[in-house]
């Protein structure tokens, strides 16, 4: 996994810096004066989603690697992906951004938490890796927080030239997360067929619940149908490069990536199949 690891953090910090870029105050002032769709939003993706994804692990029976593997990108907050394909499907796109902004801006905490505590209760031995939660927290700021930070100054200095770039800048994010994957893929292709059958079929599952999960608690609580595409879409689309970076950083097998990687490719099918979907709902 050497070239995984060297490439993760570097794509991430840069991924997290686009999105930085993309984001203003009226992102996070947006969610104080319109709360109840951002919070609905919130609580799918921060909490139904990895107790969902842990009653699934114990419905299918996933071995112990494979099912830590599904936790951490379950944590994982969703991607800059989300608010693209939210445009797409004539979604709430101020919204997406909020939710992504804030829910990353938040995976400092959250993502270990759920990742350590998803450990414990599948009685995974952490490996030669000194690890806490403190120490996940810090190495995910540097590379999840700061960027996003620093993107935000670097548009707040030069807007216009920020506004411009914006469609340029999606697609720089959209081949970081590529790049990341493929990586993977050619890197441990071997070891990757060997699990991907058994990975394949819960990620699956997990990506299809929750985006119809997540449309359907939306129908019930949030203000309308774009707010239900984009709930949808953010809990259906993770951001895979973050939880590749957190299993590198804890894990050195690539058993704990497969779920992510297996994760990764069954997204884009089905979110753009749900967003044709999407489409079409008045």
């Amino acid at each position: 996994m050497e070239v995984v690891t060297k490439i993760a953090p570097i794509a991430l910090a840069l991924i997290m810096l686009t999105l930085g870029l993309g984001l203003t105050t009226s992102d996070f002032t947006r969610v104080i004066k319109r709360p109840k769709d951002f919070l609905v939003g919130l609580i799918c993706q921060v909490i139904l989603l990895p107790i969902i994804a842990f009653v699934l692990i114990k419905i299918l029976n996933v071995q112990p690697a494979l099912a830590l593997g599904v936790m951490i990108i379950a944590a994982a907050p969703g991607g800059v992906t989300s608010n693209i394909l939210t445009k797409f499907a004539n979604g709430d796109v101020a919204l997406s951004v909020s939710l992504t902004a804030i829910i990353s801006l938040l995976s400092i905490l959250t993502v270990p938490f759920i990742v350590i505590k998803s450990a414990d209760l599948l009685d995974i031995n952490y490996l030669s890796k000194e690890i806490s939660m403190s120490g996940i927290s810090i190495k995910m700021f540097l590379v999840v927080t700061l960027p996003v930070v620093i993107g935000m100054l670097i548009r707040k200095f030069a807007q216009d030239f920020i506004i411009k770039k914006t469609a340029l800048i999606e697609k720089i994010s959209l081949t970081l997360f590529m790049i990341v994957f493929i990586s993977i893929w050619l890197e441990e292709w071997d070891n990757i067929i060997m699990y991907i059958s058994r990975a394949g079929v819960i990620t699956l599952i997990l990506n299809v619940t929750m985006m119809v999960l997540g449309f359907y608690v939306a129908k019930i609580f949030a203000s309308g149908i774009e707010q239900r595409k984009c709930i949808s879409l953010e809990c259906g689309l993770q951001n895979g490069t973050l939880a590749v970076f957190v299993s590198t950083q804890i894990f050195d097998d690539i058993i704990y990536l497969i779920p992510t990687a297996s994760y990764a490719l069954i997204m884009f099918v089905t979110s753009i199949i749900f967003v044709l979907l999407l489409k079409k709902t008045n």
